[in-house]
């Protein structure tokens, strides 16, 4: 499997072969949405507590004697119907959200992603993305460039965040050149 390569400029430089067992996997959706999910759930924090009537301030006096008053009866002020009182059946900390993603599936589920972006030509190859300067302006004109090459219109123009650069190795000049672009 060939993809075409890109430099800066927007023009087709060379081609490179692609493994066959990374980008013409099968498309497994059952398996992106489970890895996808358990990511998820493994983000959440699980933090959020209520107070139940045992635990809310306050309430160890009868609010008012139990007969002869033509009022309802009532123990304490911090039952759950009384507005200060303690909440019924609220959430607490002791949910565990956490769910466990073998490498295997994670790699698998990431196998079949990129298979299904190279199928739909989703996937642009650049040669190198290195900047003289950490300007914007740089990041732009280098995404102007890229648009007119390959003939999607979006890389340029979008407002909404719809590219992902990958990096083979850190770089923060390049870094700064794409962070303000809303496109990436």
């Amino acid at each position: 499997m060939e993809a075409k390569i890109y430099n800066q400029k927007g023009k087709e430089t060379g081609a490179i072969n692609l493994p066959a067992k990374v980008f013409a996997a099968k498309w497994r959706a059952d398996l992106v949405h489970q890895v996808v999910e358990g990511m998820r759930s493994n983000k959440r924090a699980g933090t959020a507590d209520t107070k139940g009537r045992g635990e809310v301030r306050g309430g160890g006096k009868k609010p008012w004697k139990q007969k002869g008053t033509g009022r309802a009866r009532h123990g304490s002020t911090r039952s759950p119907i009384w507005v200060g009182g303690g909440v019924t059946h609220g959430p607490l900390a002791e949910k565990n959200y956490k769910r466990k993603i073998s490498k295997k599936m994670r790699a698998q589920a990431l196998f079949s992603v990129l298979s299904k972006k190279m199928k739909d030509e989703e996937i642009l190859f650049v040669d190198s993305l290195l900047m003289s300067e950490s300007k914007t302006k740089e990041g732009k004109e280098v995404m102007n460039n890229l648009s007119k090459a390959s003939g999607w219109k979006s890389l340029a123009t979008s407002k909404k965040p719809r590219v992902l650069v990958a990096l083979y190795e850190r770089s923060e000049k390049t870094e700064k050149c794409f962070r303000n672009l809303p496109q990436l």
